[in-house]
């Protein structure tokens, strides 16, 4: 098996991962900004820039370097996005007031004050 042939190989991978990847979003089965989605695509530009690069195909091999670096921002763009969510959604401590069951409890507790902290759910 020689180099070319390996290089062959992996266009025919790249151009079968880059229809998966655009018939997945298409028919709603992943969206445009997943992970999988970025993933795929990254992938098939991997491979076809190999290709092209072998094959001294400059342009398609500078269309590919292009389609890598979109993805690489769009994946960093997507694990902020996800790390933000995390963020704002981790539970957050409050203040609560303390509520005593009768005036005797009340009298029977001692003068210091205290908080009473609740997690939000």
């Amino acid at each position: 098996m020689t180099l070319m042939m390996v290089a062959t190989a992996l266009g025919w991978i790249g151009a079968l991962a880059g229809l998966v990847a655009y018939a997945m979003v298409s028919r709603g089965r992943w969206n445009a900004d997943s992970l999988a989605f970025q993933g795929t695509n990254m992938l098939a530009a991997v491979t076809m820039l190999t290709v092209a690069a072998s094959n001294g195909v400059w342009p398609s091999a500078a269309a590919n370097i292009a389609a890598i670096l979109i993805g690489a921002n769009a994946v960093a763009t997507v694990l902020r996005a996800k790390k933000k969510r995390q963020a704002q959604s981790a539970p957050v401590l409050t203040v609560v007031k303390d509520t005593a069951q009768d005036e005797a409890e009340l009298e029977a507790q001692p003068a210091v004050s205290h908080r009473v902290y609740a997690e939000a759910a």
